[in-house]
């Protein structure tokens, strides 16, 4: 949840433009923070620290100060913070240059880079920002690869925002078709706004009779007149006015929404009077459909219950339907499709047309289709298909369905020259024919705005009639990722506190947006190969298994016998490629293998100490509770191996303390014992936890962690302590049985009696 720490309205004057009715505007600041976080390097979009912004409306100046201060820890060395910021949606990044999938197109965001030795910060300022959410993205540079474990101490840097604005109260409205009287200074601009309604398909803002000192002048006016606020990476029309007036018109405004006016003076010490004025024009607007609107819903309860149709029936319902409920009322309208949406799951929303998968187009109208997405939506991904169905139509090979996606406005005016783009936004072109029926586009991170889609058939006045309608399958859904990360990649649901955003996260060597940059991927031989080693270097367990039983140290090796087990099939289940095989459920198989690694190294140590059974089994049930209760609050801190094993070793060194004080010689007592067996299975212990701590990285992990096996399989070998002689009579193998599995018969009458009797009576 957003902090805000101070949230101070000064009610003083900081900047006023001049009204018509002599007032001034009145500016409030606000301050806002968030939370430090710690940044991590960057190898996937789930390494970016997300945070998110809301900026008011009338907002005329945002400034972004960004601290980050570095830790105390080893090799802190001076790296740069790259900070993304984007309005509308998180910023989709590329830092390290990977190929994007197929069909998905992005616009690069604002970015800065901050160099960072012990505590540095930045400013970021901007000018009439877009009113709305506003977000960042934090990150280190490129991951080194090194597996860092946790709990151990390394290098940290926090991250930590503040934006502090300066917004105006009573920001003068611009009517339609009304002249106001404005004065602007050069440290005061004139500020207003004015309201574009729906279906506006111009808008036209002048500016005249510009006057300065006691008269009239007539010489330069030098004006700037802006239209629309800053919304990266879109920036507002500006337009110099060099005479005594000038005008900007917008073609395709954005609808339903206010835009910000802006009238600066470039005179020193001088103020310049005008006269401005606003005027937008309606193109066309759908039929009405009364105020119950009971025949859509009668269309949806119909389309459900008629199911079973066939696409060819559904096209000649969307033509009739089109031409009864949504005709024009002026030549130059569109077809108005009204669209229903559905929500699936987290991320998951799908848009379809309330008359059927299909939808008519010609080439005297263009057809109109609306998806407005929700802030919670702007974390997936937009999907655009469009279908060319040619079943029943014929087209000339010059015929081409030119479609537009675009948010805030539609592009009313489609044809093969002209670009796919609104006054104020970047729209997507995409045109289906009989060559080529299917065009696909997808949008990672759509802004939060309705979007729109305009479709059009344009062809050759000898390919065209008026009677001509082409049918296309028009499919918009929200995924949460890129084609579900495909093969090698798997989609992931990320949150920065109530926002929900996904991503994929790549295996086997395979990286970009959707896990399709195979420019390090790794070959199916190389996933084989890693996966053998990493099991099959569990067979190594099979000697201590063998040394235990052999010596009697039956609970011992049933626990290597647990750990062999469960870590052989939970690296064959870990695997990043296809090369995987999976006999229960990971989180399972991943508990299993850590509790069984830590209890083979608890019950080792014990089982050295040679203390009374009694004891040591007490120990060896207490301990793995204690160790399966670690395991289960943090699965990979570091107390769940360094507790145990402290706790261990002290129990050993005290009782071989004890026994070398009370027979007054060192404990063991044989110097061959130390040298053949005590000091190489402590040889092999360490270096297995130094490659286990400091040697593995991404690129050598099946390597190192498969020596990690064998080096602690061989170090359970060397440090199993000998057999004690009392052992083979307390499991009854003298007794009862022999080596040579004979038994010896003791019936109750024949059984000698080893009690001694120290009295006789005669």
């Amino acid at each position: 949840m957003e902090v805000y720490f101070l949230r101070c309205v000064f009610f003083g004057v900081l900047a006023a433009g001049t009204l018509g009715d002599g007032g001034q505007v009145t500016f409030v600041s606000e301050l806002s923070s968030k939370p430090a976080q710690k940044l991590s390097r960057y190898g996937w979009f789930g390494n970016v620290r997300l945070q998110r912004f809301q900026i008011p409306e009338d907002t005329a100046v945002a400034r972004w100060l960004f601290s980050v201060t570095r830790g105390h820890g080893f090799h802190c060395g001076k790296h740069n913070v790259t900070i993304h910021i984007r309005w509308g949606a998180p910023p989709v990044i590329n830092p390290v240059g990977l190929v994007f999938p197929n069909a998905t197109l992005w616009s690069p965001a604002l970015s800065v880079t901050l160099p960072v030795t012990s505590r540095s910060s930045t400013t970021f300022n901007l000018s009439d920002p877009a009113p709305g959410n506003w977000y960042l993205a934090a990150h280190l540079p490129r991951h080194d690869g090194r597996i860092e474990q946790k709990g151990f101490p390394s290098c940290s840097y926090f991250f930590q925002p503040q934006l502090s604005i300066r917004r105006a109260v009573d920001t003068p409205i611009l009517q339609q078709a009304t002249t106001q009287v404005q004065t602007v200074a050069p440290d005061k601009p004139a500020r207003l706004k004015l309201f574009v309604p729906e279906f506006a398909s111009s808008l036209s803002v002048s500016v005249a009779d510009c006057s300065w000192g006691e008269g009239p002048e007539r010489g330069n006016c030098s004006l700037v007149l802006r239209l629309g606020s800053f919304s990266a990476p879109e920036a507002p029309v500006t337009v110099n006015c060099s005479a005594v007036g000038c005008s900007a018109t917008l073609s395709a405004p954005p609808w339903d929404t206010w835009m910000r006016v802006v009238v600066e003076s470039d005179h020193d010490n001088r103020t310049v009077t005008f006269h401005i004025t606003s005027n937008y024009t309606v193109g066309c607007k759908p039929k009405s459909v009364g105020l119950s609107g009971d025949d859509y819903v009668i269309k949806l309860h119909s389309n459900n219950s008629e199911s079973n149709l066939t696409s060819a029936n559904n096209s000649s319902v969307q033509a009739v339907a089109l031409s009864n409920s949504s005709s024009p009322l002026s030549p130059g309208c569109v077809w108005s499709v009204p669209v229903v949406s559905e929500e699936l799951d987290v991320l998951s929303l799908r848009f379809s047309p309330v008359n059927g998968p299909n939808v008519s187009v010609t080439h005297t109208k263009p057809t109109l289709l609306s998806y407005p997405l929700h802030m919670q939506t702007s974390g997936g991904t937009l999907n655009l298909q469009l279908t060319l169905n040619t079943t029943n139509i014929t087209m000339g090979n010059s015929s081409n369905v030119v479609g537009c996606f675009s948010p805030w406005a539609p592009v009313l005016s489609l044809n093969s020259s002209q670009p796919c783009r609104t006054a104020l936004f970047l729209g997507y072109g995409v045109h289906v024919n009989a060559s080529v029926p299917k065009a696909v586009v997808r949008l990672p991170f759509p802004q939060s705005t309705t979007w729109y889609l305009t479709l059009q058939l344009t062809c050759n006045s000898s390919d065209c009639s008026d009677t001509l309608v082409v049918s296309v399958v028009p499919e918009v859904f929200i995924s949460a990722c890129v084609e579900d990360c495909g093969t090698y990649g798997e989609c992931r649901l990320l949150r920065s506190y109530s926002y929900l955003y996904a991503a994929c996260v790549c295996k086997a060597g395979w990286s970009g947006w959707g896990c399709t940059d195979s420019s390090t991927a790794q070959s199916y031989s190389r996933q084989l190969t890693a996966a053998l080693l990493l099991t099959l270097s569990n067979l190594l367990f099979l000697p201590p298994i063998i040394v235990a039983l052999k010596r009697y140290y039956i609970t011992e090796a049933s626990v290597y016998l647990f750990t062999m087990f469960f870590s052989t099939f939970y690296h064959a289940c870990d695997q990043p490629g296809v090369a995987v095989l999976c006999i229960m459920d990971y989180d399972t198989l991943q508990y299993c293998d850590f509790l069984g690694s830590v209890s083979s190294i608890w019950v080792t140590i014990l089982c050295m100490a040679r203390v009374r059974d009694s004891i040591k089994y007490t120990l060896f049930i207490l301990g793995v509770l204690l160790i399966a209760m670690s395991m289960q609050l943090d699965r990979r801190g570091l107390w769940n191996m360094l507790g145990p094993v402290i706790f261990a070793v002290l129990t050993m060194v005290t009782a071989w303390v004890y026994r070398g004080v009370r027979r007054r010689h060192c404990y063991p007592p044989s110097w061959q014992r130390w040298v053949l067996y005590l000091i190489p299975g402590l040889g092999c212990a360490l270096i297995g936890v130094c490659v286990y701590i400091f040697a593995e990285t991404e690129d050598n992990y099946y390597y190192t962690h498969s020596l990690w096996h064998m080096l602690v399989a061989s170090s359970v070998v060397f440090l199993l302590p000998p057999r004690e002689k009392k052992d083979k009579e307390a499991w009854g193998w003298t007794r009862g049985w022999s080596w040579s599995w004979q038994p010896r018969v003791c019936g109750y009458t024949l059984c000698h009696s080893t009690k001694e009797e120290l009295y006789t009576v005669t």
